[in-house]
């Protein structure tokens, strides 16, 4: 799984195109991160600007965006609709994928610590990263805004986690950094311009609830001791909403600000917000996802409602993807494009080789070009079998005569469909650590500083070289639990099937070891060389010993 961080800073000018344009580019100084959207308010004068990419260079991202703010934003002059106290008022790391919340806040640290020292600016960690309780809620930490910003000095219960307290930036203000969970703004719409009913919906599915009536709907409401009214809790928490008519659509639209959506699926939210609609006479038409969403929201959609259909949910990425649009009705308003809304799929390397036609495939294969080859053929081999192995899976799933293998299918179909989708993305690791070891060759070598990069660079390219293919090999171990249960539960019309994976597998890890050995003959380091073939070893007599059991449980079957 590729590590992701989405960043989300809010900077204070929304106004003046020229000047949060080039803070928001900012960030593309830095190699392997994405800038994903650009979003300027007028009333609010403050934009919101989006970007991702791995945890190793987002925080580098991060700083120049803020440094940009710095040098383009004077806060003695700002006015705006929206609470702020800084240049860039606010900078939250958010988890996508590979990542947690807790690794978040240790980017937030980091950057926080950066700025201080280096731009001189007071930061103040909250939500994941607060440094204590109070700081939790931004809220808190923006208390007084910008204005109120002078009157902290000497007031030790305001003083920053990082950045000197005694000098105070007047130009740029403070700055809140944080990690949070990823925000999913999600609206749902209905076929019906009844407000008053959407607006109980609403009030019925937000965490914060409603006033309680002594009789439903319109009795007096309850009250405490203290004369205040009892609330009704609502029945998602990390779910914020109310409703509105749009008038483009003339319908009414229930509007949400999901908070974790691991704890409040947008699958969940949906069936009960149709199901409350129908008792209201209104119908749902469809949904919408405003700015981006992370994959897994997604996917655990689409696995969702397959279910509902008694359907397996082992399909790939894809068709996940493509069963939530369907089901939530992601298209109703306007089309829902994918690549553009999904996080992940935004950062999708583009021009991979396993986006290439088979015949394109083939005929770079065959030409005098030395990648791709033996590696990431192999790693192709693991992907047919891997393939091969959940194919059997979901056409022995739901089959008369193999009722009770359902669920034992669709586990194992469900890790066929991880595996498969990592020896697809080790096709082009292989070809990639390749050309590194060739970049690193070509490296200048003119002094004894350039040498010693060099050498450093050509070590490195050589471990990854070999940690791709062993890596590969290691993977089909976990294929032959899934060949070896399909060869002999799965649907027998199947078993031909399961042999030609049983022989890929052992294809692809017989050519991954030879790669893995030819690509030893350039270290020099002989622990890891010791390491690597006791590794490759182990996996190699596995794979030989059980692929044969693999296919005399298929030729019986024939």
């Amino acid at each position: 799984m590729n590590r992701v961080v989405e960043c989300v800073p809010n900077i204070s000018n929304g106004t003046h195109p020229e000047i949060y344009n080039t803070i928001a580019k900012a960030c593309e100084k830095i190699p392997g991160v994405k800038l994903l959207d650009v979003d300027p308010g007028r009333a609010t004068n403050r934009t919101v600007i989006t970007f991702a990419g791995a945890p190793e260079v987002i925080v580098d991202a991060a700083f120049e965006v803020i440094k940009a703010a710095k040098e383009m934003i004077d806060m003695r002059v700002h006015t705006g609709e929206h609470p702020r106290m800084g240049a860039c008022d606010v900078c939250p790391f958010v988890p996508v994928s590979g990542v947690t919340l807790e690794d978040c806040a240790e980017l937030a640290r980091k950057l926080g610590k950066r700025v201080g020292e280096e731009l001189g600016v007071w930061a103040y960690l909250y939500e994941a990263a607060a440094s204590k309780p109070e700081w939790k809620s931004l809220t808190n930490v923006r208390m007084g805004e910008y204005e109120g910003l002078e009157a902290r000095r000497g007031k030790s219960e305001w003083k920053p986690d990082f950045g000197s307290f005694e000098k105070f930036d007047p130009k740029f203000g403070a700055v809140a950094i944080g990690s949070r969970k990823f925000l999913v703004a999600y609206n749902i719409n209905m076929n019906s311009t009844n407000k008053k009913s959407a607006n109980d919906i609403a009030a019925n599915i937000r965490e914060t609830g409603k006033n309680k009536r002594q009789y439903y709907p319109d009795g007096p409401f309850v009250k405490n001791p203290d004369g205040t009214n009892v609330k009704e809790p609502g029945l998602f928490s990390h779910c914020k909403a109310g409703a509105w008519i749009i008038p483009e659509y003339n319908r009414a639209q229930i509007t949400m600000n999901l908070t974790d959506t691991e704890v409040t699926p947008v699958h969940s939210v949906f069936d009960v917000v149709e199901k409350q609609a129908f008792e209201r006479g209104m119908r749902v038409t469809g949904s919408e996802i405003v700015g981006l969403v992370p994959l897994k929201a997604l996917t655990d959609a689409g696995k969702h409602f397959l279910k509902k259909q008694g359907l397996s949910s082992a399909v790939s990425e894809k068709e996940l993807v493509r069963t939530a649009i369907l089901s939530l009705g992601l298209d109703d308003v306007a089309p829902f494009k994918a690549e553009d809304k999904i996080v992940e799929w935004c950062l999708a390397r583009k021009n991979r080789l396993v986006d290439l036609t088979l015949d394109t495939f083939a005929d770079t294969l065959a030409s005098d070009a030395p990648a791709p080859g033996g590696g990431s053929v192999a790693a192709l081999c693991g992907n047919l079998s891997a393939s091969l192995a959940t194919m059997v899976c979901n056409l022995t799933f739901g089959k008369k005569d193999y009722k009770t293998k359902n669920a034992q299918m669709e586990e194992l179909g469900l890790k066929g469909q991880k595996l498969k989708d990592f020896f697809l993305d080790a096709i082009d690791k292989d070809t990639d650590s390749f050309n590194k070891v060739m970049d690193a060759n070509r490296l200048p070598k003119d002094t004894e500083a350039q040498k010693k990069a060099r050498d450093l660079a050509i070590d490195e390219a050589n471990k990854e070289s070999i940690l791709v293919p062993l890596g590969v090999l290691e993977r089909t171990q976990e294929v032959l639990p899934i060949l070896q249960t399909v060869a002999t539960e799965g649907n027998i019309n199947c078993a031909s099937d399961a042999g030609v994976g049983a022989y890929c597998l052992l294809t692809c890890a017989e050519g991954a070891a030879m790669n893995v050995k030819i690509n030893l003959k350039n270290m020099t380091d002989e622990k890891f060389k010791n390491d690597v073939l006791k590794r490759m070893d182990n996996a190699l007599v596995k794979v030989r010993k059980e692929v044969p059991i693999i296919v005399s449980a298929v030729e019986k079957n024939l």
